[in-house]
């Protein structure tokens, strides 16, 4: 698999633990779980917990295989509380 730049969106617990809204990032492979990887890599704790729970929006839909292929944009979303 060759390198793909993704659009990665960050929300709420997200962006907190990113300290970003958004950014570009290049993985060397373009998968749910190489990008797991490489955030808890670059945030730390904060974001590991985000990503324990939390869930992927490929290019708008849920991804729950870690070994999914990234689309052009991926959306880091926190668990919500329902209500």
């Amino acid at each position: 698999m060759a390198e793909k730049s993704v659009l990665v969106r960050y929300f709420a617990a997200a962006e907190e633990a990113a300290g970003r809204e958004e950014e570009r990032l290049t993985l060397g492979e373009p998968t749910v779980v190489a990008l797991r990887e490489e955030l808890a890599n670059r945030y730390g704790d904060a974001m590991r917990l985000v990503l324990r729970n939390g869930s992927f929006l490929v290019d708008g839909v849920v991804s729950r295989d870690p070994a999914a292929v990234i689309g052009e944009r991926v959306d880091v979303l926190p668990p919500f509380a329902g209500g």
